[in-house]
């Protein structure tokens, strides 16, 4: 092993000062908290800073800024595998992790990445927050819903997703509205406009690229209905 002599020296150094190796950004209260969808807890405890990338965090680089920055991105990670655990798909979930981390990226002073961390850790409670009112219990209807966030630029008309999971047109969407509580195109839609407020707020993905692969014919068409869903422009949303 190449770097014995390097471990063998921060293992003793953490034996003998008590250095641990964990996600200390994360007490229980706050995991619990992104894991169970509770977006009202989290934001309590993000006010009362029980929420801090820079608490108590290994040291994995010498220039503090990208030591940072290592830590968001492992923490970023993290929030994904343990997001699939509880339901997201894995598409939904690193598309998230993804979009954070680019911006994380490009982030010049320590106050930028607490701000993103609290960001990133919102989106993943409000998703998983969705998720669990969704209470679907269908195999099918799962299958329906993985499959949506997972190509939000197929084909996600009713005939097109009763060809995925092979159940007869009219059937599906009876069970899905009596499952979900909204009709498949109103499904749809609503993921569509999630992501692409998501993709408008953190990346540099032209409105003309996010209309591409959200599966809209064109930018006007998509621009269309992000205004009928959300009352403004993408431009206007992004600011």
């Amino acid at each position: 092993m190449k770097i014995r002599r390097e471990l063998n020296r921060q293992l003793y150094r953490q034996k003998a000062y008590g250095f641990e190796n964990r996600l200390s950004c994360f007490d229980k209260a706050v995991l619990d908290a992104i894991l169970g969808g509770e977006t009202k807890t989290l934001k309590r405890l993000i006010s009362s800073e029980r929420l801090s990338l820079s608490a108590g965090m290994r040291n994995l680089s010498k220039n503090e800024l990208r030591n940072e920055k290592y830590h968001f991105m492992i923490t970023a990670a993290f929030l994904a595998e343990s997001g699939i655990d509880v339901g997201l798909s894995h598409d939904e979930a690193y598309m998230i992790t993804d979009i954070y981390s680019r911006k994380a990226d490009r982030a010049t002073g320590r106050e930028d990445l607490q701000n993103l961390l609290e960001d990133m850790c919102l989106d993943f409670a409000e998703r998983i927050r969705e998720i669990k009112k969704e209470d679907v219990t269908s195999i099918h209807i799962r299958k329906c819903i993985a499959h949506i966030y997972e190509d939000l630029s197929g084909d996600l008309s009713t005939k097109g997703l009763a060809d995925f999971t092979k159940l007869n047109p009219s059937y599906l969407s009876k069970l899905f509205k009596q499952e979900t509580g909204k009709t498949i195109k109103a499904y749809v839609t609503a993921a569509k406009m999630d992501t692409a407020q998501n993709l408008l707020r953190y990346s540099d993905l032209s409105c003309s690229e996010i209309a591409t692969s959200l599966g809209y014919c064109s930018q006007s068409a998509f621009t269309y209905a992000f205004r009928l869903f959300t009352g403004i422009t993408p431009k206007q949303y992004r600011g």
